[in-house]
């Protein structure tokens, strides 16, 4: 196989043989040739039916043949400039007429840096140093946020990586998802220290976990009691759960909200948005200094505009939440006819099978980790042979996209009937 041979030569260059640790799986993972719509190929000549998607960004499909076009005639233009660019405008502007919350926008290249940079104006407008985090939510590999779950709803935590400092995490308070009872108590106990509390509206790391109603709201309203700024991570949620992401969907703002994935287009990308106010502490304006060589790069910013473009025209977030609840409403009736214990999460176009002890609905960080990695991932290798690719993780997200078909996920649904009670 030429994967196998791939990976083996690719362990000897790169940690794990791969760029990122959840592509990597037992006994090898596959090298992709080329990618097309809902469809991608590996270097072995298989073809596979995505629900990973890049973990996100392919909102559209593998290689659509708009942004392919757009993203020509930028590159005949160049494809970094290191000056003001007239499409950052138009592409702020597209974000701002969708999300009300925001009124001025900072370009970064990836969503980490993007909550790095809001995290630190959220410090530097608040002059406190604390901030609270979802156990669980993952925002990025930076180092005040790489903190361990399950360290108890009131304490400091402890980093979650060898190389970073503990002194680097001794601000960063963390509460379960869909509890506003620890984050009352928790902001109560911390009068006065907390800067803001960032969560990711739907978790997105875990296995996408959706919010239990009314929380999104106590929790706005908490923020604002206890006079802390809110930042809603919607790096995975932006522009898919709707056009103005989450806080369309559920129907609520936040002070700073950070995008990425699909902003891109494909492409890398981060953004920092939030209220007026806030945001004129960025620098050159203000004293929070952010910087970047690559930020506002053109090509990045010409997908995001066309893919955004798109989403528009085609009211695409209706049509894939729609395909969204046709496969999740598939799955639970799999689920309960198989007899394996399990439950089945997400929102809009997001699903997952979690293999959940008596089929106990997941909640939140300390549920997903008591599911059954070991059944998950006899599933994922069952799936894969099936033709079909989910993300090598319990605790990773099965997206929808726009490229997908009915005849896709009906292919997929006898697929995961066929193999569910099986393998597991």
């Amino acid at each position: 196989m030429k994967s196998e041979k791939l990976f083996e030569l690719a362990s000897r260059y790169m940690p794990g043989g791969v760029s990122s640790p959840v592509r990597a799986y037992t006994p090898y993972p596959f090298f992709t040739m080329r990618a097309k719509g809902s469809r991608i190929y590996d270097v072995d000549g298989r073809e596979y039916i995505d629900y990973c998607l890049a973990y996100g960004p392919l909102v559209l499909g593998h290689g659509n043949e708009e942004v392919k076009n757009a993203v020509s005639e930028q590159l005949e233009k160049g494809w970094l400039y290191g000056t003001p660019h007239e499409r950052e405008i138009e592409l702020a502007k597209k974000i701002i007429t969708h999300y009300p919350s925001i009124e001025m926008v900072r370009y970064v290249n990836t969503g980490s840096e993007a909550t790095m940079a809001g995290i630190r104006l959220a410090r530097g407008f608040k002059e406190r140093d604390k901030i609270v985090k979802i156990e669980g939510g993952f925002h990025g590999a930076h180092d005040a946020v790489l903190v361990k779950a399950g360290s108890g709803a009131t304490t400091f935590c402890i980093p979650d990586s060898k190389g970073i400092p503990k002194n680097s995490v001794q601000n960063t308070l963390q509460v379960l998802f869909n509890d506003t009872a620890a984050l009352t108590a928790l902001l109560e106990k911390n009068s006065g220290e907390v800067a803001a509390v960032i969560v990711e509206p739907v978790m997105g790391n875990v296995g996408p976990i959706p919010p239990e109603e009314g929380y999104l709201s106590d929790i706005r309203k908490i923020t604002r009691e206890n006079d802390v700024l809110l930042i809603l991570d919607e790096v995975i949620t932006g522009f898919r759960l709707a056009l103005g992401g989450a806080q369309d969907f559920y129907g609520i703002d936040a002070d700073l909200t950070i995008l990425g994935k699909i902003v891109g287009g494909g492409f890398p990308i981060g953004v920092l948005g939030g209220k007026r106010e806030i945001m004129e502490l960025v620098a050159p304006s203000g004293a929070v200094y952010q910087a970047g060589t690559f930020s506002g790069n053109p090509v990045s910013i010409t997908a995001g505009l066309k893919t955004i473009e798109i989403l528009e025209r085609e009211r695409v977030p209706q049509r894939i939440n729609n395909l969204g609840e046709r496969m999740r409403s598939a799955l639970r009736e799999i689920v309960q006819d198989s007899g394996v214990e399990g439950s089945v999460s997400g929102v809009g176009s997001m699903f997952k099978v979690f293999f959940s002890a008596g089929g106990i609905t997941v909640r939140n960080y300390a549920d997903a980790l008591g599911c059954d990695k070991n059944k998950y991932m006899n599933l994922f290798h069952a799936m894969l042979s099936s033709g079909i690719f989910l993300p090598p993780s319990q605790f990773e997200t099965n997206f929808i996209s726009f490229a997908h078909t009915d005849e896709d996920i009906e292919r997929s649904i006898e697929a995961y009937k066929d193999n569910l009670s099986s393998c597991c």
